[in-house]
């Protein structure tokens, strides 16, 4: 059964595309067909990480919530993105946001009708015979992340280990707890290698009462490579490929 799974955070700045961007391509090396859809309209960018620019793109989400093609055109094969190492029949698909400004404005001026996004979630999983579809929302709690987080069989929620973060992830846990979110999971990112691990687990979990599914270290290795591709296809044996390895099978379990 298609799982839809929405990857949130409270804050910018946490990692979030960079995470759904990892986490689904390790997914679809499993063997899975995989969807992902970048839904922060506001600041579009996960399509980088999988080649796409504006000269390969044609339509985008905003074209289908206004209207204008059905959402299947705005679907893009970026299996090539895997390399060889594909198991089985696993295969990509990415749904991207327009970069323009006039865009951008438009859906800021405009706003959009969510009911319309929902039904593409559905059309995508449908006529692609989607195993998992990824929706790589907007920070905050906007009217379109509440919609995608009721939709969603899990939401996984990115946080640093900042209290900040901390303080915004709470309000977003209850949120999903009152959507009554089948699965919740918490995932700490950009934790500096000094810190002790386990008892950030425990405390992070005593906090929110719901399982952190990883914890990603920070590297200067993943700014030297500066989205120019995606991490764990390009350094499959490294510590933060190994954890989010881990995060994925959480998910898939």
């Amino acid at each position: 059964m298609p799982r839809i799974i929405s990857i949130h955070s409270y804050r910018g700045g946490t990692g979030k595309s960079n995470l759904t961007a990892n986490i689904a391509a390790i997914v679809a090396r499993k063997g899975y067909r995989v969807g992902v859809i970048d839904t922060d309209i506001q600041s579009p960018g996960i399509h980088i990480l999988f080649g796409l620019n504006d000269n390969t793109i044609k339509h985008t989400l905003n074209n289908y919530l206004w209207g204008q093609c059905p959402i299947r055109d705005a679907v893009y094969d970026v299996t090539s993105v895997l390399q060889e190492k594909v198991n089985n029949h696993g295969s990509i698909y990415l749904v991207p946001c327009s970069t323009k400004l006039n865009d951008i404005s438009r859906v800021l001026r405009e706003r959009f009708d969510v009911e319309l996004l929902l039904e593409g979630f559905k059309d995508l999983i449908k006529d692609i015979k989607l195993d998992y579809l990824f929706v790589d929302t907007h920070p905050g709690l906007t009217q379109e992340t509440l919609i995608s987080l009721t939709t969603s069989d899990i939401v996984m929620l990115i946080l640093r280990p900042d209290q900040q973060d901390f303080q915004g992830t709470a309000v977003t846990v209850d949120v999903a707890r009152r959507l009554k979110t089948p699965l919740l999971l918490l995932t700490i990112n950009k934790v500096l290698t000094d810190y002790d691990f386990n008892d950030l687990k425990k405390k992070v979990e005593s906090t929110y009462e719901a399982p952190v599914a990883g914890i990603i270290p920070e590297s200067k290795d993943i700014l030297r490579l500066g989205s120019s591709s995606i991490f764990c296809l390009t350094y499959p044996n490294h510590p933060i490929s190994q954890a989010i390895d881990g995060i994925v099978k959480h998910i898939i379990s």
